[in-house]
């Protein structure tokens, strides 16, 4: 006689009903796996890649898409942190970091940590085009067409003075951990010049546009891929031309800074253990245009980083598609 339970159904009537659930939940994992198909990992699920941002639009620009892109396509965690290129690369030692994004040359450092201490290594070109030099607005260049032939700086000294360079013409540069021979080529090249740091690239910026709104004079120490060039007219400096070698030596650097093939650094142990993110690290190249469309985007439409990224993303699959790890 069968035991019947409360509720009115027996227990052989209950082993029917688990054995029949369990055999559906096997049939549902079984048709799973051979389907080959994964569900869309969540973020963090893979791990955590540590990107540091340094002080540039340009660099954080390209920071925010590859973090956009680790994030929601490969299902990885994030964390980034703002610090100087030095002490970026110092950290490779530590494990504190994973990737710089951009870098421009550094070939002390490249030397230290990458042949000496290896614990870095480059993962290929960004697909930028570095360029560093000495700027003016453009409206100067028209009234003064000489005025970008570096012979002639000295006949114009007077007309950059200004209450922190005293007697001399101002040159103004930007961080001062940035990459910079500008102190030496002033006394190299017997320039009536003092550098002036404005402590950002911010500042640098506004002191363009407000050189070219005021039609105020302005030599400045400034740099492409940028944003900036965009919205304000500039004209660089003809420099001593660049050679090979010619900057070797800091203390005689007498030359223009040399073109800049820029490429992205990471740590030895993250080439080794990073898989899919380590891929898409290597695997990123893209353009000064690309590059300055984010930048221009966080600045101009006042987005977040995340948010321009995200725009860029969306706008430029045909770009960044070949870039994610088969």
């Amino acid at each position: 006689m069968a035991v019947t339970p409360p509720g009115g159904v027996t227990v052989a009537e209950t082993l029917m009903r688990t054995k029949t659930l369990a055999g559906s939940l096997v049939a549902v994992l079984l048709l799973t796996a051979c389907s080959g198909e994964e569900s869309a990992p969540g973020p963090g699920a893979k791990g955590t890649v540590n990107i540091d941002v340094h002080a540039w639009a340009g660099y954080e620009a390209q920071a925010a898409v590859l973090a956009y892109l680790l994030k929601h396509e490969l299902g990885y965690q994030v964390r980034t942190r703002q610090m100087t290129e030095a002490d970026s690369w110092r950290d490779f030692e530590t494990g504190k970091v994973d990737v710089i994004v951009e870098n421009w040359g550094h070939p002390d450092l490249k030397k230290q940590y990458i042949e000496e201490k290896k614990v870095a290594l480059s993962a290929g070109l960004t697909g930028n085009k570095g360029v560093i030099g000495w700027y003016v607005p453009e409206w100067m260049v028209k009234k003064y067409p000489d005025i970008t032939d570096w012979r002639n700086l000295n006949k114009y000294a007077s007309l950059f003075r200004t209450p922190r360079s005293g007697n001399f013409g101002q040159i103004l540069d930007g961080d001062p951990t940035f990459v910079t021979n500008d102190e030496t080529l002033v006394k190299n090249l017997g320039l009536n010049y003092k550098v002036v740091y404005s402590g950002s690239e911010a500042a640098l910026i506004k002191a363009a546009q407000s050189a070219t709104k005021n039609r105020t004079p302005l030599l400045m120490y400034f740099y492409e891929p940028q944003w900036l060039f965009t919205k304000v007219k500039l004209v660089k400096v003809n420099l001593p031309s660049y050679a090979v070698g010619c900057d070797a030596d800091a203390a005689k650097v007498a030359c223009d800074y040399p073109p800049y093939l820029l490429d992205k650094i990471v740590s030895a142990k993250f080439a080794g253990t990073g898989g899919r993110a380590y891929e898409l690290v290597r695997n990123f190249s893209w353009t000064n245009e690309n590059q300055n469309a984010v930048a221009s985007d966080m600045i101009n439409r006042k987005l977040t980083a995340e948010q321009a990224a995200e725009r860029w993303v969306n706008e430029n699959k045909i770009v960044w598609k070949d870039w994610i790890p088969r």
